[in-house]
């Protein structure tokens, strides 16, 4: 199994620069055990698809919409037709920013599933909800009202990110147990609503706060399957020397 490495670019990068980051992530990137997801910005989408159509690079993109025709939005048809891959779904910018819900990112999740678009669904509890020992409790909530509907499946076209709110884009990671646990309340919670084996199967990553620094000894945290990245993932010369490192 090739080690899952999702980078999101998040609001970075016009057309040009994305064309110079694929320029030397291609030439500099070499390591069969990892399937990088390269999340762009919508405007990036058709120069980074024609960087990596007919590599092993997949193309994600950063959102999708819960339903067609509405202003300001991109549909998973639209997302297909670009060459889009994988779409995140339920990443805690949406989640804070734009008040979206776990039923919010159900919807998304069965529109992306319907055009044949995979999704990476973003789960994780906060600073306060941490510290008051609710975490399992949030992590199920999510995934059960996340999934409702789905058969199992469906489940293979899913990758749960399990990022601490607390963590992400902050100055501080979550520990290797901390990790741990997390996945495991994801599998238990897999397991719980459908089976042994797809919670066995299911695909579970981790992100917040990794960087080059911090990353090979973190995504070595069992029941992780790979992890994400930010704003350390912008950087193609440092990212890229990263992941030909990861076994």
């Amino acid at each position: 199994m090739k080690k899952i490495i999702v980078a999101n670019f998040k609001m970075n990068q016009t057309q040009s620069e994305t064309k110079q980051y694929f320029t030397k992530f291609l030439c500099k990137f070499d390591n069969s055990s990892i399937m990088p997801i390269l999340c762009t910005p919508f405007t990036s989408l058709s120069v980074a698809s024609f960087f990596t159509s007919n590599t092993e690079i997949k193309l994600g993109a950063q959102n999708v919409a819960c339903e067609d025709n509405v202003t300001g939005e991109v549909s998973a048809k639209m997302l297909k037709e670009a060459g889009v891959e994988y779409t995140l779904v339920g990443h805690i910018d949406r989640r804070e920013k734009f008040k979206e819900t776990n039923a919010l990112v159900n919807k998304k999740i069965k529109e992306s599933l319907k055009q044949g678009i995979k999704c990476i669904v973003c789960v994780g509890e906060t600073f306060a909800e941490k510290n008051s020992n609710r975490t399992a409790e949030i992590l199920k909530r999510q995934i059960e009202e996340c999934l409702k509907g789905l058969y199992e499946n469906e489940l293979e076209r899913l990758i749960i990110s399990y990022e601490p709110f607390w963590a992400v884009g902050k100055d501080t990671t979550a520990t290797i147990k901390e990790i741990e646990n997390g996945a495991k309340i994801i599998r238990k919670t897999i397991n719980d609503l459908y089976s042994e084996k797809a919670s066995r199967d299911i695909l579970v990553i981790y992100g917040g706060g990794l960087t080059p620094l911090n990353a090979v000894k973190l995504l070595s945290a069992k029941g992780i399957d790979g992890g994400m990245f930010g704003s350390s993932a912008l950087d193609a010369d440092s990212f890229v020397s990263m992941l030909n490192r990861i076994k």
